[in-house]
C-alpha cells in the first residue's frame, strides 16, 4: 500500500472515531439532562378539636367484711351514676361495668399479715362525642370525693380525648403539604435559572398526631391535637 493510501484510510479511521466521540458526548449530554432533578420537602401542619371522649370512673374499696366492700362499691356506683345524670349524661352514653371483690387470702400468694382482707373495685365509662360537656364535668367531680367515693389511681387520672374524624382531615392536610413542596420547587428552580418539570415521584409520609402540651406524642389528654406531615417529592 502507497503512503498516499495510508493517509487516506488514516484519515478515514479518525473522522470515524471523532464522529463516534460526538454522538457519545451528545448522548451523555441529553442523559444527564434528563437525569437533572430536584427534591423537596412539603410540610403541613393544623390544630384541631377532638371529636370523642372516653372518661373511665373507677373507684374502689376495702374491708376485713367482703357483704361491708359490696355494699359500699354499690352505694358509690349510685354516687357516681347520679353524679353523671346531674351532669347531663344519658343512658347511651355510660356504661356500668360489674363489681369486683378480691378475697386477697385466697391468693397463691397471700400474706397473713394483710390488714384488709377484700378489696373490691368498680368502673363507670362515659363514652361521648360530647367533649366539651365531658371537659367540664371532670372539673366537677370533687364533690364524689367529697361524699366518700374513693377513686383509685388505675386509670382515673382524666378523660382520654380522640380525633375519630382523621380522614375528614387527612386529605386537605396532604394538599396542603403538596402546595407548600410545589412552591419550595418551584422557587429552587428560578433561582437555578431551570424551569420546574412534572412530578417524578411522591411520598405522602406519615401524618403524626400530638397534644399541644409540647409532648411528641398524644397521650389523650388534650382536647386539642395537633397534626404535621412531612411529604417529599421528585420534580424533573
Amino acid at each position: 500500500m502507497s503512503s498516499l493510501s495510508r493517509l487516506l484510510v488514516a484519515l478515514v479511521v479518525g473522522a470515524g472515531i471523532a464522529g463516534a466521540g460526538f454522538f457519545v458526548s451528545e448522548g451523555l449530554e441529553r442523559f444527564r439532562m434528563a437525569d437533572r432533578s430536584i427534591a423537596v420537602k412539603g410540610l403541613a401542619e393544623q390544630d384541631v378539636e377532638a371529636d370523642f371522649a372516653v372518661w373511665s370512673l373507677n373507684f374502689r374499696r376495702a374491708d376485713n367484711d367482703f357483704a361491708a366492700v359490696q355494699q359500699a362499691l354499690a352505694a358509690d356506683r349510685e354516687k357516681v351514676l347520679a353524679f353523671l345524670t346531674a351532669q347531663g349524661f344519658g343512658d347511651g352514653e355510660v356504661e356500668v361495668r360489674p363489681l369486683a371483690v378480691q378475697d386477697l387470702l385466697a391468693r397463691d400468694y397471700a400474706q397473713s399479715n394483710t390488714p384488709l382482707r377484700f378489696n373490691g373495685s368498680g368502673q363507670v365509662l362515659v363514652r361521648t362525642p360530647r367533649v366539651a360537656q365531658v371537659a367540664k364535668a371532670a372539673l366537677a367531680i370533687d364533690p364524689l370525693i367529697q361524699a366518700g367515693v374513693q377513686f383509685s389511681d388505675d386509670g382515673n387520672d382524666g378523660p382520654r380525648y380522640q380525633l375519630r374524624g382523621f380522614n375528614d382531615i387527612k386529605a386537605p392536610l396532604l394538599a396542603e403539604a403538596t402546595r407548600n413542596a410545589r412552591e419550595q420547587a418551584e422557587k429552587f428552580a428560578a433561582e437555578a435559572g431551570a424551569q420546574l418539570g412534572p412530578l417524578k415521584s411522591a411520598n405522602q409520609g406519615v401524618i403524626r398526631i400530638t397534644g399541644d402540651d409540647g409532648n411528641d406524642y398524644d397521650d389523650g389528654r388534650s382536647l386539642t391535637k395537633r397534626l404535621r406531615v412531612v411529604s417529599s417529592f421528585v420534580y424533573e
